[in-house]
C-alpha cells in the first residue's frame, strides 16, 4: 500500500506538480536566450553573449513578447532596441549589431531616474512651447496693433 501511494505521488508530482515551474531563466519577466554566457547580472541589468545571430535574437524576443501590447521596436545602426513603454518592470533590450563573435543581449530594468527625468523634461518643454507661443502672440499683436493705428 506504500509503495503504491508513494508511486502514485510521485506519477502525480511528475505530471501536474512541474507545469507551473518554468525551466528556462528569466530577468524581471524577460526569458534569458538559452546557450549564451552570462556576462553581468545585477538588480538594474543583465548581460548575455550568445553565438547566435543578430536576425536569430531578434526573432527570439519578437516572438517571447508578442504578447506584449505597449512594445517598441527600433531598429538602428549598431543595435536593435526593443523597449517597453507599459507597466513591465523591465525597461529595454537591446540586441548588438557588429560583433563578429556573437551576439550581445543586454536587458536593463526601469529606474525611477528615467522615469522622473522624462517627466521633467516634458514639464520643462511644455513651458518652453508656451513661452514661444507667448512671445510670438505677443509680437504679432503689437504689429497688428500699430497697423490698425496707422489705418485708423
Amino acid at each position: 500500500m506504500k509503495k503504491g501511494s508513494l508511486i502514485l505521488l510521485i506519477l502525480y508530482l511528475s505530471v501536474f506538480g512541474f507545469c507551473g515551474l518554468t525551466w528556462a531563466d528569466d530577468f524581471l519577466g524577460v526569458p534569458l536566450i538559452q546557450g549564451g554566457r552570462l556576462v553581468q547580472k545585477s538588480d538594474k541589468q543583465v548581460e548575455i553573449k550568445t553565438p547566435l545571430t543578430h536576425d536569430e535574437v531578434l526573432a527570439y524576443y519578437k516572438e517571447a513578447l508578442k504578447d506584449l501590447p505597449d512594445i517598441k521596436i527600433r531598429d538602428w545602426e549598431r543595435a536593435t532596441y526593443i523597449e517597453d513603454d507599459g507597466k513591465e518592470a523591465w525597461h529595454s533590450i537591446t540586441i548588438s549589431k557588429q560583433d563578429e563573435r556573437g551576439t550581445k543581449v543586454v536587458i536593463t530594468k526601469d529606474r525611477w531616474t528615467w522615469i522622473i527625468g522624462t517627466l521633467v523634461l516634458r514639464y520643462i518643454g511644455v513651458f518652453v512651447v508656451l513661452l514661444f507661443l507667448l512671445v510670438g502672440m505677443s509680437l504679432s499683436g503689437a504689429i497688428i496693433s500699430r497697423l490698425v493705428k496707422k489705418s485708423g
